[in-house]
């Protein structure tokens, strides 16, 4: 038994559910979990009892441009996304992805948070309002939410809103505590804009650093996306374009994160392809590597997995006897 940890990657997060079938055949199984972006999608999948392979399955079985959804008065070229962007704040609305969510979650019956075990899945997403990350859906209280009522769905889409490719989520203050928070006077700020989690944690691990179970502390795994993009000189001609290349950049290079060797010891390293974290048109060919990349990943990473310690055996050099 042991906690995971996935992280963020846009579309490559198919390689996670690979990685994910070699801890099955592996017999481990998974005690809490967390993700930021995609990896809030495959955490909360498998907190819901969503198999590797029928997670493989969905995600092969869903075309994932028909997530960049705007309105057709938006499609007019060059004025109609500069215009969504300026009232929006997203070239596309994350509806289209918060309603594939909902309808994988319902259908093992979970719907809000209280429909899970608690504490069973950690979601990571950013506030940009107030500068914090957000550990969701514990941190929901501090807004006058009540954690256990919030949907899934709708914290898996904050988690995943990329920066100006999709729309942010507001979170609205309530009158009560915007009140509480000046000393009586109505506070300025009546909504926090949530977005995508990689801004402030990609790569979580820190989550699970105090969980113990019947005295023992538990084995954290992280599963890591690494690897460069195929380098694909990005054409800048205006603020738009400039945008999309900036953040597009600004996820990519969490993939080359350099990682304590602590952390290197109990975590699944899983090469990318070259395939870019907005890559929504990607082929089925390549979804299939990339699953079949993580399952390979996984393979090697639990041949050497001590279960005792939770790490990866690390190889003992023979002692050397000098000549007399």
């Amino acid at each position: 038994m042991v906690n995971a940890v996935f992280e963020g990657g846009g579309v490559k997060g198919i390689s996670l559910a690979g990685a994910v079938r070699a801890a099955e055949l592996a017999g481990v199984s998974f005690h809490r979990v967390a993700g930021t972006s995609s990896g809030s999608i495959v955490a909360a999948l498998i907190a819901t009892g969503y198999t590797a392979n029928e997670m493989k399955m969905v995600i092969e079985s869903t075309p994932f441009r028909t997530f960049m959804q705007r309105s057709p008065v938006f499609n007019a070229k060059f004025i109609g996304p500069a215009v969504r962007l300026l009232i929006r704040k997203g070239l596309y609305a994350g509806d289209a992805l918060e309603r594939w969510i909902q309808g994988l979650l319902a259908a093992k019956g979970v719907r809000v948070f209280g429909d899970l075990p608690p504490d069973k899945v950690r979601i990571i997403a950013s506030d940009i309002t107030n500068g914090k990350l957000l550990v969701l859906p514990n941190d929901l209280a501090s807004y006058g939410i009540d954690p256990s009522r919030f949907p899934v769905a709708r914290a898996i889409r904050m988690s995943t809103s990329i920066p100006y490719f999709f729309d942010p989520v507001m979170l609205r203050h309530p009158w009560k505590l915007r009140k509480k928070r000046t000393g009586g006077e109505p506070a300025k700020i009546k909504s926090s804009y949530i977005v995508d989690g990689g801004l402030l944690s990609n790569f979580p691990l820190w989550l699970f650093e105090k969980e113990v179970v019947m005295g023992s502390p538990i084995p954290v795994i992280g599963f890591q996306m690494v690897g460069r993009t195929e380098h694909k000189p990005n054409r800048i001609v205006g603020p738009i374009t400039m945008f999309q290349a900036m953040f597009e950049t600004m996820l990519g290079a969490h993939d080359e994160r350099y990682i304590e060797e602590h952390n290197r010891l109990r975590t699944i390293k899983i090469p990318t392809l070259g395939v870019g974290t907005t890559e929504f048109d990607l082929s089925p060919e390549k979804s299939e590597k990339l699953y079949e990349a993580g399952l390979e990943a996984g393979k090697k990473f639990f041949r050497s997995w001590d279960r005792r310690s939770g790490k990866l055996r690390t190889e003992i050099k023979p002692k050397i006897v000098p000549e007399t």
